[in-house]
């Protein structure tokens, strides 16, 4: 097997029990060498050997599957390289149910936990000791010593309002959601940030902060005219809330993107490409946020653990509702 990879021996060995540090093409050679040779490495002769179950429980807190899916399959794609198993765990966002998981998960003998979140916010980190590496994902852990991965917020707002800025608006608003929430506080704080290096202001003069829904994007929207009937484009908290807004201004005969430019946030295809026209709005890249905390996990799990909470990278996906201004 390991001429046919064309590693050594204990390359092949790293491969096939998902330890050490190797590059992922180098893996998915091994595994593609010890397929083709109908190997099947057993898992109970790997785990009397390794002192290891090869499984990890997932503790998730977002029920209906929105963000927690999306972390979970990237996950997946991570930990299936190295032959490792998912047990997956959903809390309600109930702390009794979260004790009655880990209780259960530990009990298992798993390796590791990644605790994924769908509201970005600090939260509290699982109760302790534990005796398992765990990564938290999206919502980051209130302990530094943890770790965590969360999506860039400030740098995804930041590029949504320097597009709007790019494409020639000028009076550019901000509806988000509870003024509560970490993610619109932070999303909001860029977005007033980058207009203020640019010198312009805020349209109506204030965030308006509300609800994620779409019955909040289309009152949002009358109030926002209301206040600043010359708006050229609005920055939304998410998907949602810009559908709505988008439902408003076609009723108000409003055109998008010429009257007004519109921009969301999280790339729900359900919510962006239905929308009339498409949305433009800010993908925080979900599955390479859990393909990342699953590598952070089997880090750990190989005795090189990390701490602290790691930003990554969010991307603008550029649709039509967010062109130049009809002049």
């Amino acid at each position: 097997m390991a001429a046919l990879a064309g590693v050594s021996r204990g390359t092949v060995s790293k491969a096939l029990n998902g330890t050490g540090r190797l590059r992922p093409q180098t893996r998915q050679r091994v595994l593609e060498a010890a397929e083709s040779l109908g190997f099947q490495p057993s898992p109970l002769a790997r785990g009397l050997i390794s002192g290891r179950t090869y499984t990890v429980g997932l503790v998730t807190t977002d029920s209906i599957g929105r963000f927690s899916a999306p972390v979970l399959l990237g996950a997946e794609d991570a930990l299936g390289a190295g032959r490792i198993s998912v047990l997956l765990c959903d809390t309600r966002g109930d702390a009794i149910r979260e004790q009655h998981h880990l209780r259960v998960l530990l009990a298992r003998r798993i390796d590791g936990i990644i605790v994924a979140g769908h509201h970005t916010g600090p939260r509290p980190p699982l109760p302790g000791p534990l005796t398992v590496p765990v990564v938290y994902a999206m919502d980051p852990s209130e302990d530094p010593r943890d770790a965590s991965v969360v999506p860039d917020d400030t740098a995804g707002a930041r590029a949504a309002v320097r597009h709007l800025i790019d494409s020639g608006r000028r009076r550019i608003a901000h509806v988000t959601g509870p003024e509560q929430h970490h993610a619109a506080i932070v999303r909001a704080a860029s977005a007033l940030t980058v207009l203020r290096e640019a010198g312009l202001p805020l349209a109506s003069g204030r965030v308006h902060f509300g609800e994620w829904s779409e019955a909040w994007g289309r009152q949002a929207l009358h109030t926002l005219l209301r206040a600043a009937p010359d708006c050229d484009a609005v920055f939304c908290g998410s998907d949602q809330i810009a559908r709505g807004v988008a439902d408003a201004l076609r009723d108000l005969g409003r055109r998008v993107p010429q009257d007004v430019a519109l921009v969301g946030y999280d790339n729900w295809s359900v919510m962006a490409t239905a929308c009339r026209p498409p949305l433009t709005t800010v993908d925080m890249n979900l599955g390479e946020l859990g393909r990342v905390a699953a590598l952070r996990l089997m880090e750990a799990i190989g005795g090189r653990p990390s701490t602290g909470v790691r930003a990554l990278p969010c991307r603008l996906v550029i649709r039509e509702s967010s062109g130049p201004a009809d002049l």
